[in-house]
């Protein structure tokens, strides 16, 4: 497989990127998967894998850093913003498009967790996307209102909006708007905040998972623009292009993909990894490898010439 370091152009900003080819895919057009990273997440971690996973099974992939966050240009840094994000996979369509290098015959999208939801209205309103994989998908909209299990306290987020309020109001006034801390100081904190807080925190905050380059806190203007988006309000308007969800069993955020897929139309899927945790999709062996192989039939079928196989 050949990677190469890439820029694409999105809304003035230069996002870095690699794209992988297959080995012996010169002089051949072959299908190509957009893959997005967890928010607070880089290019360089779970996106990777799945990425260099799809890579070694002959399709081109590409891989990016969203806007103020990695390798990627943009000031204020850590900023999670769900609009700019739709629009960044689309851009990444764009790119994989006019690159003779990779010779593109066809464009699947695949998110996962927070990018499992920005892909959805991405699809929904490109069509050049010809078919849609999430892995442990999440709106991060539901997450910050409702929390990932949708019992949160509505408090939380008035809490957040209001900090966010008196961080904008500095930035007016020349000030530094400070950042909303992604992560637990330490495991016992962790701990304390439940099973989805902890293994969020194990994955990137040792060594299992961390990188230098990803967020550890969002800039606060991130909550008010987080606060409003709905990843899967146009589900629908995806069909007749195939859809597929990949969730854990004992994931906490798997209610949010059991919603959005019942939204949807055909043809659709809820694959379910059984044993699997949300994070443990990131990059547990075993459950990695049951997922890449849905994925590999999806898009093979989806993305190829033959029509996509779903589970109705």
């Amino acid at each position: 497989m050949k990677q190469v370091k890439v820029t694409i152009e999105s809304a003035g900003l230069r996002l870095a990127g690699v794209l992988r080819v297959p080995e012996g895919a010169g002089g051949t057009r072959r299908p190509a998967i957009v893959v997005g990273h967890p928010a607070a997440g880089v290019k360089e971690q779970t996106a990777a894998l799945y990425a260099g996973r799809l890579a070694e099974a002959g399709f081109i992939t590409l891989t990016f850093d969203t806007a103020t966050q990695g390798e990627s240009e943009g000031q204020p840094r850590g900023v999670e913003d769900p609009a700019r994000r739709v629009e960044e996979f689309k851009d990444a369509v764009s790119f994989l498009l006019t690159q003779s290098i990779a010779g593109v015959a066809s464009v699947g999208v695949l998110g996962i967790c927070a990018s499992g939801g920005y892909c959805m209205p991405a699809a929904a309103t490109d069509h050049r996307i010809r078919a849609v994989a999430a892995v442990s998908p999440v709106d991060i909209g539901t997450q910050f209102r409702a929390g990932a299990d949708g019992r949160q306290d509505p408090a939380v987020l008035q809490a957040l909006l209001s900090q966010a309020a008196v961080a904008r109001t500095a930035v007016a006034f020349g000030l530094a708007q400070g950042a909303l801390p992604l992560f637990p100081p330490d495991e016992e904190t962790a701990l304390q905040g439940g099973a989805h807080v902890h293994e969020g925190w194990a994955y990137y905050s040792t060594v299992r998972g961390q990188h230098p380059n990803a967020a550890r806190a969002f800039a606060w203007q991130s909550v008010g623009a987080i606060a409003w988006f709905d990843a899967f309000s146009f589900v629908d308007l995806i069909a007749p292009r195939p859809l597929l969800m990949i969730v854990g069993s004992e994931a906490v955020t798997r209610w949010m993909a059991e919603e959005a897929v019942s939204r949807a139309l055909q043809p659709k899927e809820l694959f379910v990894v059984e044993g699997a945790s949300h994070v443990g999709l990131y990059d547990e062996s075993a459950a990695l490898a049951l997922a890449v192989a849905r994925l590999v039939e999806f898009f093979g079928l989806a993305l190829g010439t033959g029509e996509a196989h779903v589970q109705h």
